[in-house]
């Protein structure tokens, strides 16, 4: 299939989940009588974004090629769209700037500020979770993250498959879709790099809930969260989870995990206290650049 069939086919998949999401009481029309499809018709939405229902009907198919950025505007202004949503929408049509990432590093200066966040966890990865440096705090904060081959060295992969990182979660019904949802909008973005689709594949090969969450075509932010944690070193914790950009040319993130109070502080740091012998930070040796001077 040609890339291009592939988008259009996956933007008709997600259209066609988003509109059977909205309530015709939330497009502005009336209710009348038991309705067979869940959410909005096609016909419905073709008219409310003033487009004809052939077009629109077209557009779910993976028919239409071309598409305006008046249509796809109309479209997601009837769909209500999140910027995300819209971000993913525009991208599967071909719409929105999309570039190949050059290879992730890791310099001196992201090092230090892992370094500085102790005792709070803290790690760099990139836009597929792939973890590439932490330092002790989060390495030590689940399971010892070194002791992983290197191909699992992987937030969505972990979390999906591992038992300790999986019951970790406290609130897996919330995290889980989340995690699924940004990887989605982020595959759309590197669509051309291989190592997208084969994480996606060995996930919905190696994990049911995967598969389940990634038919329903939902798309998140990199937005901050409030996340508890029940980790088997550190105790329950709560805390604001943030993700940053380091690099958005080669997806490089920083996440940091800071206590969203004072009993969480308190067991990260007496977590940190613990693993004092241990090196302040590790990372993958293939992405780390000279820390001389």
């Amino acid at each position: 299939m040609d890339p291009s069939d592939g988008r259009r086919k996956e933007l008709g998949a997600f259209l066609r989940a988003r509109r059977e999401k909205v309530s015709p009481q939330q497009a502005g029309l009336p209710a009348l009588g038991r309705r067979r499809t869940p959410g909005l018709r096609r016909e419905e939405v073709a008219q409310l974004a003033g487009i004809g229902t052939t077009w629109y009907t077209w557009l779910e198919q993976g028919r239409a090629a071309g598409v305006s950025d008046q249509v796809l505007e109309a479209v997601a202004r009837v769909l209500d769209l999140t910027e995300a949503e819209r971000r993913h929408m525009l991208v599967l049509a071909d719409r929105a700037p999309v570039h190949r990432a050059p290879p992730i590093t890791v310099g001196p200066e992201q090092i230090a500020v892992l370094e500085q966040l102790l005792p709070f966890p803290a790690a760099i990865q990139d836009d597929a979770y792939e973890i590439v440096a932490t330092n002790r705090s989060y390495r030590y904060l689940f399971s010892d993250l070194d002791a992983y081959p290197v191909e699992e060295r992987n937030c969505a992969w972990l979390m999906f498959t591992d038992p300790v990182w999986r019951g970790s979660l406290v609130e897996e019904e919330r995290v889980l879709p989340e995690i699924v949802g940004r990887l989605r909008a982020h595959l759309a973005e590197h669509h051309d790099d291989p190592r997208w689709s084969t994480l996606v594949e060995r996930l919905r090969e190696k994990s049911e809930d995967f598969r389940r969450l990634w038919e329903h075509h939902e798309v998140a932010d990199e937005r901050p969260r409030r996340r508890v944690y029940a980790s088997p070193r550190a105790g329950l914790l709560t805390v604001h989870f943030q993700s940053l950009w380091i690099d958005r040319r080669s997806g490089a993130r920083l996440v940091v995990m800071s206590p969203a109070d004072a009993l969480t502080r308190e067991r990260l740091e007496r977590h940190a206290a613990l693993l004092e012998a241990a090196p302040a930070w590790t990372a993958r040796e293939d992405v780390v650049t000279s820390l001389a001077g």
